[in-house]
C-alpha cells in the first residue's frame, strides 16, 4: 500500500515531470488534425541517440531496417561516396573506422533489445496476467469519457482536474481486483490528493533516483499513447494562449500510481530485477555502435536523394513569361500544388503559377455559416489575428436557425451512435436509410464543395492595419509588380467520405481546415479600393484592371472552384471564363499523372469516383513522399518534375531587403514542412508507436481519435494506409532537404537568433543548401553556423555574401 510522505526534491522533481512531459508530441483532434513532428521533444539531440533514447522507453526503431537499405546499397542508389560522406559526419569516437568496416556492420543484423521493462511487464511476466494490456484498457475507457469532446451520449463529469476525475471512478473500479490486484480500489483512496504528491510518493517508494525519473517518466507517458498526446495538445494549446494545463502530469501520477500498486502486490518476485531496471534508467542515454551505424545509414539514403534533386535542380532553365502573365494563380506550398502548378503551365506558358503558405497570411479564427465552432485557420504555431465568421447582417436570422438544426442534428446523432439505442435506432430507421446507402456504396452522391457566404473580416481591423497587412503578404509572396489582369488565390482541401482523417487531407497551413476562408479573406483585401491606393505609397501599385479572385483546389479531384460571386466583374467575364477551362484542362493532367501513383487508380476518371467511395481508404496520397523544400523563384523549377514531392515557395531574395521574408520562411513554412516530413518518416519507420493503425480496424472514441478495436490506446500518427499501397511503401522516410536561394550569411544569422530552428538544422532533423544564381544547390550547411561548398560556382554566378 502506498503511503504519502513528506515532499522530497520536490523542485527538481517538478523539473523531470516537465522534461518528461515535453518530450511527447501533442495530437490534434481529428476534426482540426494536422501533422506533428513525432521527435518534437528530441531535437536537440542526434537521430543516433534519439534512437538510444526511444529504445530504452519504448523500444521501437527511429530508422528503416538495415534490409531496406542493402537493397539501396546493392541496386546502386545508395553509392559508396554517399556512405562514405554519412560515416565522416558521425562522431569519430563511435562510428566504424573505415567504409570498409560501416559495410560488414551492415551486413549484421541490428540487434535488438526492446525498452526497458515497467513494473507492469515485469508483473506480467511473474504473474500470467496481462498487466499492461489492462491498464491500457482500463485508462482507455476512462480518457476516452474524461476527455469526450461530444461524441458520448452521457459526459463525464466536468470541472476537475484528471487526477482527482481518475480516483473518484478508480476507487470503484473492480476490474483490477477481479484480474488479481486486491486492494487496489483502497490503494487510490489512500494516495495522495494532489498528483504532484502521488509522483513523490511512487519515486520514494519504488526507489527510484532523480537520474533514473527522466527516462523513466518518459516511459510511462510513452506507455499511454495518444492519449498523452492529446494531453500535450491540451498543454499546447494553452500555453499558446499564455496558461497551462495538468493534464499531462497528472497522466503520469495516474500511471504511476498504477506501477506502485503493481510493485506492492509482486514486490518480493520482481524487486531484485527492478533495482537492476532503474539502475539502467539512471545510466546517460549513449547511442551504441549500432544506433550509430544506422543513422549513417540513413543519411547515406539522404545524401542519395540529394544527388537526385541536385540533378533536377541543375538542368536548363525554361525562359521566363515576356510581358504581363495572362494568368497568376497562387497555390499553397503543399507538395500536392506542384503536380497541379506543373500542368498548369504546360496549358499555357504564358500562365505564371506562385507558391505561399495555404493559409495566405491571414490568421483567421473562422465560424462556418450554421455553425457553433470557432475553426482556427492557420499555422498551430500562432495565435489567430482575424475573427471571421460567414455571412453578414442580412444572414443573421438564417445562421440562427440553422444553428438551432445542427444542434438537434447532433443530438440525434448523438442518439444513434449510442450503445444504449442503437440497435432500436436501426430497426426503427433503417428503411429510410435504404437509399443513402445504396447511393453511398455505389459512389453515386457527388460530395459539395464548401460554399459558405462570403467570409467577413473582424471590423476592428482599420484602412492602416488592413493596407499593412495586405503590404506583408504581398511581399511574402515576391509579388509587388508585374500584376496580371486576373490573380487566383487557391487554397486547397480534399472532399472525401465515410474518413475519420479526412481533416489530415486539408491544408496544414490552416490548422487542418480547408483553406477557401483565408483565400477569401486576401481576395476581398487586395480588392478594397482604399487599400490599394495605401498600397502605392509603399511602391506596389495594382493595376486598376487587376481583380483577385479566391478559389479552392480539391486535392482528391484536382477541380478547382472559383469563388467569382464575391467579386462580380462583368469586365473579367472572358478573363474567368478562361481561367476555369485552363484550370479544368490542367485537372486532366494532373489526375492523370497521379493516377499512375494510386492503386486501382484505371485512368484519370476514377479519381473523382474514389473520394466519393465510403469504402476507399487511400483517397489520395496527401503529402506522402515529400522529401524537399525549396524557396526560390519559380524560374528555377519550371518545367522541372519534382514528382509532387516538394513545397515550393516563391522567394525572390533581392527584394527582401531586410531579410524580413527570409527569416519569416526558415521559422514558420519550414518548420510547419519538417513537421509533415517527420510526421510521414516516423509514422513509416516506427508504425507500432508513431502511426494511425489500420484504417479497417479505425473506431472513432470521443470525437479526438480513432482506437485499433473497441478500445486501448488512442492513436495518434498517420494510418498506414497513407505510407503503403498494399504491396509496398510508397512513403520512402527521408529527412526533408530545405533548398534556399539567399545569401548564406542572412540564412546563418537568422539560425543564429533561432536556436530551436537551428536546433533542426545542426542536429539534422533538416538539411540546409543554398542554391546559387543558376538554382543550382551550392552550399551544404554542416552544423555550428558553418558552411561547405557542393559545388564550384563560377565567380559570375555565384550568390554575393552579406558583408560581414
Amino acid at each position: 500500500m502506498m503511503h504519502a510522505k513528506p515532499p522530497l526534491g520536490r523542485d527538481t522533481l517538478d523539473i523531470v515531470v516537465d522534461q518528461a512531459v515535453r518530450a511527447i508530441p501533442p495530437a490534434w483532434p481529428l476534426a482540426s488534425s494536422v501533422a506533428v513532428n513525432p521527435f518534437l521533444g528530441q531535437t536537440r539531440e542526434s537521430l543516433a541517440t534519439v534512437a538510444a533514447r526511444l529504445a530504452r522507453v519504448a523500444g521501437i526503431p527511429v530508422t528503416m531496417p538495415r534490409s531496406w537499405y542493402l537493397e539501396q546499397i546493392a541496386d546502386g542508389h545508395i553509392t559508396d561516396a554517399d556512405l562514405l560522406a554519412a560515416l565522416t559526419t558521425a562522431p569519430a569516437a563511435q562510428r566504424p573506422p573505415n567504409l570498409g568496416a560501416l559495410k560488414a556492420a551492415v551486413q549484421v543484423a541490428r540487434s535488438g533489445t526492446g525498452a526497458l521493462p515497467t513494473v507492469a511487464d515485469l508483473a506480467a511476466e511473474v504473474s500470467g496476467i496481462d498487466w499492461p494490456g489492462l491498464i491500457a484498457e482500463r485508462f482507455g475507457a476512462w480518457a476516452a469519457g474524461y476527455l469526450d469532446e461530444g461524441q458520448a451520449l452521457w459526459a463525464a463529469p466536468r470541472g476537475r482536474g484528471a487526477y482527482a476525475a481518475w480516483r473518484a471512478v478508480a476507487t470503484h473500479d473492480l476490474t483490477p481486483e477481479i484480474a488479481g490486484l486486491s486492494g487496489f480500489a483502497t490503494h487510490v483512496s489512500l494516495a495522495p490528493e494532489a498528483a504532484a504528491d502521488a509522483v513523490t510518493s511512487v519515486v520514494q517508494r519504488m526507489r527510484v533516483p532523480i537520474a533514473a525519473a527522466h527516462t523513466y517518466f518518459h516511459q510511462m507517458l510513452m506507455t499511454l499513447g495518444g492519449w498523452a498526446q492529446y494531453a500535450r495538445y491540451r498543454l499546447w494549446q494553452a500555453e499558446l494562449a499564455g496558461s497551462t494545463d495538468a493534464t499531462m502530469s497528472d497522466f503520469l501520477a495516474i500511471r504511476l500510481i498504477w506501477e506502485a500498486a503493481l510493485f506492492d502486490r509482486y514486490e518480493k518476485e520482481i524487486g531484485a530485477r527492478w533495482a537492476s531496471v532503474v539502475a539502467k534508467h539512471a545510466l546517460p542515454v549513449t547511442p551504441t555502435v549500432d544506433h550509430v551505424v544506422d543513422a549513417i545509414l540513413q543519411e547515406a539514403s539522404e545524401r542519395a536523394a540529394q544527388r537526385e534533386l541536385a540533378e533536377t535542380l541543375g538542368g536548363p532553365e525554361n525562359e521566363t513569361i515576356k510581358g504581363r502573365p495572362v494568368l497568376q494563380a497562387a497555390f499553397c506550398i503543399d507538395v500536392r500544388s506542384e503536380v497541379f502548378r506543373r500542368a498548369l503551365e504546360s496549358v499555357n506558358p504564358a500562365i505564371q503559377t506562385l507558391g505561399f503558405a495555404g493559409f495566405f497570411g491571414m490568421t483567421a479564427s473562422h465560424r462556418r455559416f450554421a455553425s457553433d465552432v470557432s475553426e482556427h485557420r492557420l499555422p498551430v504555431l500562432l495565435n489567430p489575428g482575424l475573427t471571421t465568421s460567414s455571412g453578414g447582417a442580412d444572414d443573421a436570422g438564417a445562421d440562427q436557425s440553422a444553428r438551432l438544426k445542427a444542434r438537434a442534428k447532433r443530438a440525434w446523432g448523438r442518439f444513434k451512435l449510442a450503445a444504449v439505442s442503437s440497435f432500436a435506432f436501426v430497426e426503427a430507421t433503417g428503411p429510410l436509410y435504404i437509399g443513402k446507402l445504396v447511393i453511398d456504396a455505389l459512389g453515386l452522391r457527388t460530395t459539395p464543395v464548401p460554399n459558405d457566404p462570403a467570409p467577413l473580416p473582424d471590423p476592428a481591423l482599420d484602412l492602416a492595419a488592413r493596407t499593412a497587412a495586405a503590404e506583408t503578404v504581398l511581399r511574402a509572396m515576391s509579388v509587388t509588380t508585374d500584376f496580371a489582369r486576373l490573380v487566383v488565390l487557391a487554397g486547397h482541401g480534399a472532399n472525401v467520405v465515410n474518413n475519420p482523417h479526412a481533416s489530415g487531407l486539408h491544408c496544414g497551413a490552416c490548422g487542418g481546415y480547408s483553406g477557401e476562408v483565408n483565400a477569401r479573406l486576401l481576395a476581398s483585401l487586395l480588392n478594397d479600393p482604399e487599400v490599394r491606393s495605401g498600397l502605392i505609397p509603399k511602391g506596389i501599385a495594382i493595376p486598376s484592371d487587376t481583380l483577385f479572385v479566391a478559389a479552392l483546389h480539391d486535392t482528391t479531384t484536382d477541380a478547382v472552384m472559383l469563388y467569382s460571386e464575391d467579386c462580380i466583374s462583368a469586365a473579367h467575364a472572358t478573363d474567368l471564363n478562361e481561367a476555369r477551362v485552363w484550370l479544368a484542362a490542367a485537372g486532366k493532367i494532373a489526375r492523370g499523372e497521379r493516377a499512375l501513383r494510386l492503386p486501382r487508380g484505371a485512368g484519370e476518371d476514377s479519381l473523382a469516383m474514389r473520394s466519393r467511395d465510403w469504402a476507399e481508404v487511400r483517397p489520395e496520397w496527401a503529402l506522402a513522399g515529400c522529401k524537399a523544400f525549396i524557396a526560390a523563384p519559380r524560374r528555377r523549377t519550371m518545367g522541372k518534375s519534382l514528382e509532387g514531392r516538394a513545397f515550393l515557395h516563391d522567394y525572390d531574395w533581392q527584394g527582401d531587403i531586410d531579410f524580413g521574408v527570409l527569416e519569416l520562411i526558415l521559422t514558420a513554412p519550414v518548420v510547419v514542412a519538417s513537421w509533415i516530413s517527420l510526421q510521414y518518416y516516423g509514422s513509416t519507420v516506427a508504425p507500432a508507436v508513431f502511426g494511425g493503425g489500420n484504417k479497417l480496424l479505425h473506431n472513432v472514441v470521443g470525437g479526438i481519435g480513432v482506437v485499433e478495436g473497441n478500445g486501448g490506446a488512442l492513436r495518434a500518427g498517420l494510418p498506414w494506409q497513407s505510407v503503403h499501397d498494399g504491396d509496398r511503401l510508397v512513403h520512402e522516410p527521408l529527412r526533408l532537404s530545405v533548398c534556399i536561394e539567399a545569401p548564406r550569411d542572412a540564412m546563418t544569422a537568422i539560425l543564429k537568433r533561432h536556436p530551436d530552428v537551428r536546433a533542426l538544422f545542426d542536429n539534422r532533423w533538416l538539411y540546409l543548401f543554398a542554391l546559387d544564381e543558376a538554382g543550382r544547390i551550392a552550399w551544404r550547411y554542416t552544423a555550428d553556423l558553418e558552411w561547405v561548398a557542393v559545388i564550384e560556382s563560377e565567380p559570375a554566378t555565384a550568390v554575393p555574401e552579406l558583408a560581414a
